[in-house]
């Protein structure tokens, strides 16, 4: 049998490590979701020349690169599961999306992403699964891999269940495109909508930097 060509460690979860820099054991990260946060949000993302990077999401991945701080994407894709595309055409988009912010000076140093949905197809029709968000198993993960202090971590998202998963891994803060303001259970969510609330994240990152 063939083997795969892409960084599967099992059929719906992609594990790849972009940089090869290494960060001490402890370290905090900056976590992101990626469609609706890092890329403007196409639906199902299977056309690599409709990525189009939101505004200010450079600034933030550039802040954490300063920092020392490693950006982790963890994402989402039941178009997989559902059969809408393949995992090589989330390699394309990914890759055009990683290649946008790199020109803007940013750099991307793990990518995660979990294709299990309970309306999938074969093996990735599981509900529930640890891996998809809300569910914090993407950033444990990358935690395990990469030596992270989780409760420290911040985590930038577009919807709810990216707050939620970085509730249940640990962490204390969040970021939430046009969302709102919440505190539950020793987890902040603040929202981003404007460029106030961008500094209030450059800041935080690079509070982070200076502290580890």
């Amino acid at each position: 049998m063939k083997p795969e060509p892409y960084p599967l460690q099992e059929p719906g979860l992609w594990v790849e490590r972009i940089d090869t820099r290494i960060f001490p054991t402890g370290t905090p990260a900056l976590f992101l979701d990626r469609d609706g946060t890092i890329n403007v949000d196409t639906g199902y993302p299977d056309d690599p020349a409709k990525m189009v990077l939101r505004d200010d999401i450079a600034a933030a991945i550039g802040a954490a690169n300063r920092a020392g701080i490693p950006v982790i994407i963890v994402t989402n894709q039941s178009g997989i599961a559902r059969g809408y595309y393949g995992w090589s055409d989330f390699a394309a988009v990914n890759g055009r999306v990683l290649d946008l912010l790199r020109a803007d000076k940013a750099l991307v140093d793990m990518v995660l992403a979990c294709a299990y949905h309970e309306a999938g197809e074969g093996p990735l029709a599981i509900a529930d699964h640890p891996m998809r968000k809300p569910n914090p198993g993407m950033l444990l993960e990358a935690a395990k891999r990469l030596g992270l202090d989780l409760q420290k971590s911040l985590i930038v998202g577009d919807k709810p269940a990216d707050m939620e998963a970085g509730q249940r891994a640990g962490l204390s803060r969040g970021w939430l495109v046009d969302g709102e303001a919440a505190v539950q259970s020793g987890f902040t969510v603040r929202p981003w909508r404007d460029r106030e609330d961008l500094g209030g994240l450059l800041a935080a990152i690079s509070a982070l930097g200076a502290a580890s």
